[in-house]
């Protein structure tokens, strides 16, 4: 029979025990001897042994050998000759031999972490900087990787559980009730079967740290529970069909694509929220980074709502008509959906058009998958076929066949593939990124219920799988992350935890403006081209050209107007206020001119060609004054 372990359940296996290691003293038979002849005896034994040991010594330090000799625990001691400080040998090699033991443990653990590989000679490189730089790169991620390592081997102490097959056997041959058999009893109560018959088909959906279930039915019962403890937390009948459940931030709030609009209700099951804008959706996904409610439908328009002030962020027209599979990437949070065309695209808030078009399968797009670190997608298609892309290179990796399309695919936190199609689950362990031949799991519902949704429950080894007579909880070992961050999820929270960690998680809120492909790219600088660094710095010499000219024209102006407010201007200006003989006569000749002109002056009296009695200047006026009386005969 297989050996089954599950993490936090492991199961005893019938292994001999160890024999010790410690030498023993054989006891000599003494049988009914009198208690005298027995003491002495034990004197003469330990006579025979002081002897021998004393012999011994001579003769290791003879040889320059250190000698040992034994205290009074029966421990031996190592004595290096010449009156040093004697140690237990025994004591100091096994302190050595688990020294080295952690140390090429750690190696071990170091490699996985280590992005670069081996490091990089800098010797050859004769730019100082340069080398310099790619040092300290180097050391940073060797002290990266090794922190990584240290913190896996003391802080992350529970192995992920395995199904073992013996000889000969196929793990995918075991059945549930199998498994049931050779685990404990609280990983037996993990199995169970909700048969709930001519309630259609049901959604399922985990909170985040796996503690609550979510199950909606297409004929409009809305329940939540904490599976692990069998109890109910709210239902209600909303009396319309329903689509797709997801949980928000936490489980107290949870939404629900309806047959016309989308709600959101409380954990009680009470209507909180009408969502209007977001009409005939048939995919829901949450962004609990960002508080995004994403969604799409019929209507082929992904829309984001923020859930923390009620907004709308962004909304786009796909143009590739009905949606019917959708998800995000816990790496970046692109949303990642597939049309009926065959195609997949990467959308952003932050951008119209899709950041990513590729085209996956010769028909619909049935199911999309993505994997904890946002490396593998999986789809499937109408082809039957779901196949596994690389979305580093944007290219397929491999591809595996089913005999009916999937339309249900769901990737566990260790990277398990579940694929459903029909009445049939199969469960492929390490599928990702290598090509496997045989599932790791297989399920066969008796009754034929048509599976219609599948999910992992964070941190447990359990599958959740809704169909069309209820829900069902299947065990597969390995699925779930057997250590897990209580800043994170904490699937034992209390009710002031949670509290606080809602208020931290609003706090650590991204914004929307940081979904991206890459998000390491936030908060780096890109290098700038050489063509762009020279127009910049032709429009920084003109800029600063043209600045020195305005300031050259600006003091030129002010050097204008210098002395303008001196006293004697001032003077004059007063000076102006003041009417004189001087200044009336220069105002009444200014008149003068612009009465009349004369021959010479434009018809205004003037004064003679030449002076004296022979002068042709006009005989003077009976009201001329005087200043002007000179320019007359």
């Amino acid at each position: 029979m297989a050996t089954v372990a599950l993490d936090r359940d492991v199961a005893q296996c019938g292994c001999a025990p160890r024999q010790s290691r410690a030498l023993h003293t054989p006891t000599p038979s003494t049988g009914n001897m009198p208690r005298r002849s027995r003491a002495d005896a034990d004197a003469a034994l330990d006579d025979a042994l002081a002897s021998l040991t004393a012999s011994t010594a001579a003769i290791e330090r003879a040889s320059g050998l250190p000698s040992t000799t034994t205290n009074g625990n029966g421990v031996e001691d190592v004595d290096f000759g010449g009156g040093a400080t004697k140690k237990r040998a025994a004591a100091q090699l096994t302190a050595k031999a688990r020294e080295r033991a952690i140390e090429r443990d750690m190696r071990e653990r170091t490699k996985k972490y280590k992005v670069s590989g081996d490091r990089v000679p800098t010797k050859g490189i004769a730019d100082k900087k340069t080398k310099a730089a790619l040092k300290e790169t180097q050391n940073l991620a060797e002290e990266a990787a090794r922190a990584a390592a240290t913190r896996e081997k003391w802080m992350a102490i529970d192995e992920p559980g395995v199904l073992e097959a013996d000889e000969g056997e196929k793990t995918f041959q075991f059945q549930q009730r199998d498994i049931v058999k050779n685990v404990d009893l609280n990983a037996a109560k993990k199995v169970f079967d909700l048969d709930v018959p001519n309630t259609g088909s049901y959604y399922v959906d985990y909170s985040h740290n796996g503690r609550e279930l979510l199950l909606g039915s297409s004929e409009g019962a809305l329940s939540m529970m904490e599976w692990n403890r069998h109890r109910m937390i709210g239902e209600t009948d909303v009396k319309e069909r329903i689509k797709c459940v997801t949980f928000l931030h936490n489980e107290q709030f949870y939404a629900a694509a309806q047959d016309r609009y989308t709600y959101i209700y409380d954990k009680r099951g009470l209507e909180v929220h009408c969502l209007e804008d977001h009409a005939y959706v048939n995919k829901l996904t949450f962004l609990p980074r960002h508080f995004l409610l994403a969604s799409i439908g019929t209507q082929g328009i992904l829309r984001y709502q923020d859930t923390t002030y009620g907004k709308i962020v962004a909304q786009f027209r796909t143009k590739l008509g009905e949606c019917d599979a959708m998800t995000h990437s816990n790496y970046n949070a692109v949303v990642h959906c597939g049309h009926k065309n065959g195609t997949v695209t990467l959308w952003s808030p932050n951008q119209g058009s899709p950041l990513v078009k590729m085209l996956t399968h010769r028909g619909c797009v049935k199911g999309i998958a993505i994997d904890r670190s946002g490396k593998y997608m999986v789809t499937s298609g109408v082809d039957a076929q779901v196949k596994v892309w690389d979305l580093r290179m944007y290219k397929p990796v491999h591809a595996y066949y089913s005999a009916q399309p999937a339309s249900n695919i769901e990737i566990s936190q260790r990277g398990m593939l579940a694929i459903g199609w029909g009445s049939t689950v199969q469960v492929w362990k390490d599928a990702l990124a290598t090509k496997q031949n045989s599932p790791y799991m297989r399920h066969q519902f008796a009754l034929g219920q048509k599976i219609n949704s599948i999910k992992f429950c964070p941190y447990e080894d359990i599958m959740g799988v809704g169909h069309s007579r209820g829900f069902t909880s299947l065990l597969v070992p390995g699925a779930g992350e057997p250590n897990f961050d209580t800043f994170v999820s904490n699937p034992f929270e209390t009710k002031g935890q949670r509290r606080e960690n809602e208020v931290a998680k609003l706090l650590d809120k991204l914004p929307s403006e940081t979904i991206q492909l890459d998000p390491d790219a936030i908060g780096k600088l890109r290098a700038v081209p050489k063509e762009v660094q020279a127009e910049r710095r032709q429009a920084a010499i003109t800029a600063e050209l043209s600045s020195r000219k305005a300031q050259r024209e600006k003091n030129e102006e002010k050097t204008k107007m210098k002395g303008k407010n001196r006293t004697s201007k001032r003077y004059r200006k007063k000076q102006l206020n003041v009417i004189d003989d001087k200044a009336l006569a220069k105002m009444e000749a200014k008149k003068a001119r612009e009465a009349g002109v004369t021959e010479k002056r434009g018809g205004v009296a003037a004064p003679g060609a030449t002076a004296g009695a022979a002068s042709t200047a006009p005989h003077a006026p009976s009201d001329v004054s005087a200043a002007l009386r000179r320019f007359y005969k």
